[in-house]
């Protein structure tokens, strides 16, 4: 709750607030920050990011695919274009997501079909360099032997445009070109499909129909997704099929199944125009989990042809990301443009996904919203969905609605999904914490009753197949109070690890649950409060830490624990970048992506009694230390973030700022290579975002630490309110050197916590901190710190 102190500071200054947002704020209408848009961070050394055009949260995802990094479709690798698809995902890690049917436009030597190259290693041409050009909602790129390609989207379709090289004499060459698509995606993964062209010779267009059974690339089941491309530009020479790198022109349909054995068959169809064409050829791909029909009425309705208006297309795609980017603005101080492109590009890659499906869900009817590509909440939770809850709330609330829906029609909560299905459960119930977030953080439109029984369901109920959903492990959980090593359970299954960061993680999905009972005055409030305690019972007091056989010199580690209550044993630096990565099929581990040494620190909820038992701040400050600067913290997977601000919690939050700095802009830049990791969703792209506006979040709770932004100052509109948040430095530098909180003014009046809640967003406050070279004891005292459930002192509103 708002302390009585602090509420009579917001009605006395309210006028003040209003006024200093006039001031100071530069609204970013001021200037075009699509030009420091770039969305080409990451798309290399293992970003995965995707590069294309895109509208924000858009199903159309357009961009040329690669043979190299693929993830995301393209990658800045060198690799060879192998062609050019309208849905992908963002970020993502392990096989390759999406890329359906990839269509390849092509000259074909002596213009006969059997000097066509159709098979994926055939086609496959580099492209230029320094040819790609990629802007949010366009995407374009050269081949080297000559063919210019361009693409922009609408919500649910893709407009290609395609120039031709000329004959070597400024002509356009006589050669007649083609257009194929293939019934395949990135993974491969196609299981059956079907095709049918409708191509009139003489006609000015063709049309190709059809659908394909593909699999998810990180889940259970298959999805059929289906397309209609259109294709004009010229007088129809010749269309049909062709299969293992033959085509003919007869016939003009095609049923194809995944092939015989481990042999993938590749097959697709193709569309000839006679040469020379003087204008390009277009490709108008539409694209519908419900129906072929569907997809070619998105295509029609976003598209009107058949002169399509392509560059009205990427007008209108950057003004409606202007829109999303308009709520923040900023007064760089002078800072280096590097990190402004940094911190635009990442606003824009958070609105990535996930993806609003509505109106596309093939399995249920509803009148509710319906999102995709939650890929996945392990790592959404943690900071990209929170910045949608300050960015775009609306947006948020639209999700967390979804994330209920899905419930309301499948039984339970998504933790992870792709491609309308069920994806792999890393940690606990990850959607448990998103919606008592929004629930601390009122967030409005949402039923949350509904939202109560869907985390008790995760809390209390156990599914046959906890890899896809739930909990498993409840049994154990229940009459044991963690999840034993090697537990045995027989009411789901799942694959048999993570004991220590599943026992870690539910009892954090636990205390979000005993908030959300709290707030909506259930009795049961209490009982799952004390099973938020459940962590301690996997503490190993006199655990020690060994590198390369020399020891650590830190005592007390979380450890794997048997059924019987004696203790297993997982070396503490195991799953680190020091040792193997750790995931569900790769090394599965009692710690998941992550080591005991990272995990040591998630108690969300509780960090001041973390600090005890590691024998007190100063003790838990060298081990946090050692962490950051012996190679064992993975600042490239989403588990690490909060430990870089956890020295609030100690009373020294001039150290999370140069921890945070320490990081930004070394591992986060402007760079193709300037991400640490998968983006994972624009998780990555948060981690940048909270630094350089100066207020982290602690997800599930009301707390955003403190820390001075990378700017001068940062301004904040809330969508609902119409309030303008601003934090503002006195005494910045570009350099940094001045980069600890020597005192902060809230609406005018002194303010020693070294946290706020999201009243600051909602009501549009103004935070001025004035800065110095050295640590302060600004934030220090002890009723400065964080709230931690030991201490009673937990907030909500």
């Amino acid at each position: 709750m708002i302390s009585p102190k602090l509420l009579s500071i917001v009605v006395i200054a309210c006028f003040v607030v209003q006024l200093q947002a006039v001031r100071f704020t530069k609204r970013a209408s001021d200037s075009d920050a699509l030009r420091w848009v770039n969305p080409l961070i990451g798309s290399n050394s293992g970003g995965n990011v995707f590069a294309g055009a895109s509208l924000p949260y858009g199903m159309a995802k357009a961009v040329a695919d690669v043979n190299g990094e693929n993830t995301g479709g393209f990658a800045t690798d060198g690799s060879q274009v192998i062609g050019f698809s309208a849905t992908h995902d963002s970020g993502t890690g392990g096989n390759p997501s999406l890329g359906n049917f990839p269509i390849f436009p092509q000259l074909c030597p002596g213009d006969d079909l059997d000097n066509c190259k159709f098979l994926i290693g055939a086609r496959a041409t580099h492209y230029k360099n320094d040819s790609v050009k990629a802007e949010p909602g366009y995407f374009g790129i050269a081949l080297e032997n000559g063919i210019v390609a361009e693409m922009t989207v609408s919500e649910h379709a893709a407009l290609f445009r395609f120039n031709f090289p000329s004959n070597g004499t400024g002509n356009s060459s006589s050669l007649s070109p083609l257009i194929m698509v293939d019934l395949t995606d990135l993974w491969a993964s196609r299981q059956n499909a079907s095709i049918s062209i409708e191509a009139a010779e003489g006609s000015g267009t063709g049309r190709i129909r059809g659908n394909g059974t593909f699999l998810p690339s990180f889940g259970a089941g298959s999805y059929v997704l289906h397309f209609c491309l259109d294709v004009t530009g010229g007088k129809v020479k010749d269309s049909g099929m062709w299969v293992n790198n033959r085509a003919g022109t007869e016939p003009q349909e095609l049923f194809v199944t995944r092939g015989f054995n481990l042999f993938y068959l590749e097959a697709g169809g193709f569309i000839r125009f006679h040469g020379p064409v003087a204008d390009t050829i277009n490709a108008r791909m539409g694209i519908s989990y419900i129906s072929t029909d569907q997809a070619c009425q998105n295509a029609e309705a976003e598209i009107p042809g058949p002169d399509f208006d392509f560059d009205g297309m990427v007008t209108s795609a950057k003004e409606a990301w202007r829109k999303k980017l308009a709520p923040i603005s900023i007064e760089t101080g002078g800072v280096d443009d590097n990190l402004q492109t940094s911190f635009w590009s990442a606003i824009y890659r958070t609105m990535l996904s996930p993806q609003d499906y509505t109106g596309e869900n093939p399995d249920w009817e509803s009148s509710e919203p319906y999102f995709d590509s939650f890929y996945c909440i392990w790592d959404m939770w943690r900071v990209q969905l929170p910045f949608l809850t300050i960015m775009d709330p609306q947006t948020q609330s639209r999700i967390v609605r979804s994330l209920l829906d899905i419930y309301k029609h499948r039984g339970w909560l998504p933790d992870c999904s792709m491609s309308t299905c069920k994806g792999w459960t890393q940690g606990g119930s990850d959607a448990d914490n998103v919606l008592v977030d929004a629930y601390v953080k009122n967030l409005t439109g949402i039923d949350w009753e509904l939202a109560y029984e869907a985390i008790v369901n995760d809390a209390e109920n156990e599914p046959l197949q906890w890899s896809i959903e739930g909990r498993g492990g409840l049994m154990s959980w229940k009459r044991l109070s963690y999840i034993p090593y090697l537990d045995y359970d027989y009411l789901g299954f799942g694959t048999n690890s993570r004991s220590i960061s599943r026992t870690l993680e539910y009892s954090y999905n636990d205390f979000c649950l005993s908030t959300l009972a709290k707030g909506l005055g259930k009795d049961t409030d209490t009982k799952y409060l004390a099973r938020a305690g459940n962590w301690q019972n996997i503490f190993k007091a006199d655990q020690k830490s060994l590198i390369n056989g020399t020891d650590t010199g830190f005592a007390g580690f979380f450890q794997p624990k048997y059924l019987n209550g004696t203790w297993g044993y997982q070396d503490p630096i195991a799953c680190s970048p020091l040792a193997d990565f750790c995931s569900l099929t790769s090394n599965p581990s009692e710690t998941f992506e992550s080591s005991a040494w990272e995990y040591q620190f998630f108690v969300p909820h509780d960090v001041r009694k973390v600090i005890s038992l590691l024998g007190g701040p100063e003790s838990f400050l060298r081990r946090l230390e050692f962490f950051h600067t012996s190679g064992l913290a993975d600042i490239g997977n989403e588990p690490v973030f909060l430990t870089v601000y956890m020295p609030h919690y100690a009373g020294r939050p001039g150290l999370s700022a140069k921890r945070a700095h320490s990081y930004i802009p070394s591992r986060f830049n402007s760079s193709t290579n300037g991400l640490p990791g998968n983006d994972d969703s624009g998780a990555m792209a948060s981690f940048t975002l909270f630094a350089c506006l100066g207020l982290f979040p602690n997800p599930g709770q009301n707390v955003y630490f403190i820390i001075p932004p990378f700017f001068e100052s940062v301004s904040i509109t809330n969508q609902i309110t119409n309030r303008t948040a601003t934090i503002r430095n006195v005494n910045f530098d570009k350099d940094y050197k001045n980069i600890y909180i020597q005192k902060v003014m809230l609406n005018g009046q002194p303010y020693e916590k070294n946290w706020i809640g999201h009243e600051f967003f909602t009501q549009g406050w103004t935070l001025e901190l004035t800065l110095g070279d050295t640590e302060s004891a600004w934030g220090t005292r002890d009723e400065d710190l964080p709230p931690s459930s030991s201490t009673g002192d937990m907030a909500m509103f």
